[in-house]
């Protein structure tokens, strides 16, 4: 089974999960949002609109090719639909995580941590960006917010504590420590484990006239 994670274009959005295909709580404020008769074409529209001006905006997770999760992300200025969380705005160092979704049958394979490292890469070599943030819930999940415990799972920390909508931030630089370490662990697990080489024998002695031996 083969997995990675690449950029999210226009082809993609097809095969997001319902309802977040026609969901347009970020993309737009609440009075445009009424106004919309077809949703979808608005989304396609706006994830245009910001690989036009700004570049890449999310990251999709391919599952023997076939797409089985996703995370959006965009400066706040491209999201007005942030502006309505008591705890906005997000910080000028930082980008905005609005979506971030895996289907149930491979949750907890660690697609969502990919998706977080994928993001955080794209974001340290555009420069200028030191975080990402998002709107969680502690409810679990409500208002197209993500939940508390996904967040703190994948690396957020509480950066405006509230109630129930606390702004949550994680530093790029730490997103990408998980491989390292992943990676440092399993060499040393392999280590461990791995036989040692064998020496070779040492070369046999050659004889001289005189008789003595030498190496």
């Amino acid at each position: 089974m083969s997995r990675r994670i690449v950029r999210l274009t226009l082809d993609h959005l097809d095969a997001l999960a319902t309802p977040c295909r026609s969901c347009l709580f970020w993309e737009l404020d609440p009075v445009r949002r009424a106004r919309v008769d077809d949703a979808c074409g608005e989304k396609d529209a706006w994830v245009s609109e910001v690989l036009r001006e700004w570049g890449s905006c999310g990251r999709v997770a391919l599952v023997d090719d076939r797409p089985v999760g996703f995370v959006v992300y965009a400066p706040q200025a491209f999201v007005p639909g942030a502006s309505g969380f008591p705890t906005s705005p997000v910080s000028p160092d930082a980008v905005l995580v609005t979506t971030a979704y895996v289907d149930p049958a491979h949750a907890r394979g660690g697609l969502g941590r990919m998706l977080v490292q994928g993001m955080a890469r794209d974001l340290i070599e555009r420069g200028g960006i030191r975080a990402v943030e998002a709107f969680g819930d502690i409810r679990g999940a409500g208002r197209c917010a993500l939940p508390v415990d996904f967040l703190g799972s994948v690396g957020f920390k509480t950066q405006r504590a509230h109630a129930t909508t606390p702004r949550m931030r994680m530093e790029l630089r730490s997103a990408l420590t998980w491989k390292d370490e992943l990676e440092t662990a399993l060499e040393r697990l392999l280590g461990a484990v791995r036989p040692g080489k064998k020496q070779a024998p040492a070369p046999a002695p050659k004889a001289t006239r005189s008789g003595r031996s030498v190496l």
